[in-house]
């Protein structure tokens, strides 16, 4: 099957989550040093979006998705031990504050959760980039993130996101079974407030880390693209569509396009 979402989709009532509370946490987004953010505008009311129906049929998962989630993390976890410690000391003599961060992101079935990455920003900083990736309005436009380096990256967290590397703590989430390695990638509940309801479909499924709307553009596609490639995911997610992701994520990472 193709990795494009089609114009339109098999409908069946869906029970959606109700929104999450807006939560204090330790960061927003990519931004994830700020320790007294502003509190975010109130969410929008947002036109009808062509191809994001109200009603998502959610496809099977196979049953063996968990098992090998738990295998393939554990099996990295092993492997890459050396590059979280790496990791672990130069975010340490880089900059002051914790190597490790912890924020709640929105998962399955709207689920809040601890999700684990590391440090990027510099600590005890009032700046953020959270209004910078609030979806607001028109998600036709909006890209998920703004390009460039963010403001209050330090200069190790900026090479950690390029390369991805401060997304491996993400691995213990997928053994903590919060995640999957494959799913649409969670987002905090500040973001998730201000979607129009069928957009939280994409909750129908365990949230991943990397997806189909990762393969397809990451961070320089839309709101509105990205939530048309998750709820095709939701739709048909067998494991072999897992793997092409896989082996696609693989390639977009030594790239470094579309990482901030």
């Amino acid at each position: 099957m193709p990795d494009e979402p089609p114009d339109a989709m098999q409908a069946q009532p869906y029970q959606a989550a109700s929104s999450p509370p807006l939560p204090s946490t330790n960061g927003a987004a990519k931004g994830e040093d700020a320790t007294a953010p502003a509190p975010p505008p109130a969410p929008e009311s947002h036109p009808e979006y062509d191809g994001i129906p109200p009603d998502v049929v959610c496809g099977p998962t196979h049953p063996a998705k968990r098992l090998i989630d738990v295998a393939a993390a554990g099996t990295a976890v092993a492997i890459l031990w050396p590059v979280f410690a790496l990791a672990a000391a130069v975010i340490k003599l880089d900059s002051p504050g914790p190597v490790l961060i912890r924020q709640k992101r929105v998962g399955l079935n709207g689920r809040e959760f601890d999700f684990f990455k590391f440090r990027t920003m510099h600590h005890h900083k009032t700046k953020h980039d959270l209004l910078d990736r609030l979806p607001l309005g028109d998600l036709r436009k909006r890209l998920l993130s703004p390009k460039g380096r963010p403001k209050n990256a330090t200069l190790i967290g900026w090479a950690l996101r390029k390369t991805t590397v401060d997304e491996l703590p993400q691995l213990l989430n997928v053994v903590r079974g919060d995640m999957s390695v494959v799913g649409p990638r969670p987002d905090i509940p500040e973001i998730v407030n201000h979607w129009p309801e069928p957009f939280r479909q994409r909750h129908l499924v365990q949230p991943g880390m990397t997806g189909l709307a990762q393969v397809n553009g990451r961070s320089d596609i839309t709101h509105y693209e990205k939530v048309r490639y998750d709820l095709e995911y939701v739709r048909d997610h067998p494991i072999a569509r897992d793997l092409r992701i896989l082996w696609k994520t693989l390639s977009l990472v030594a790239s470094k396009k579309g990482a901030r």
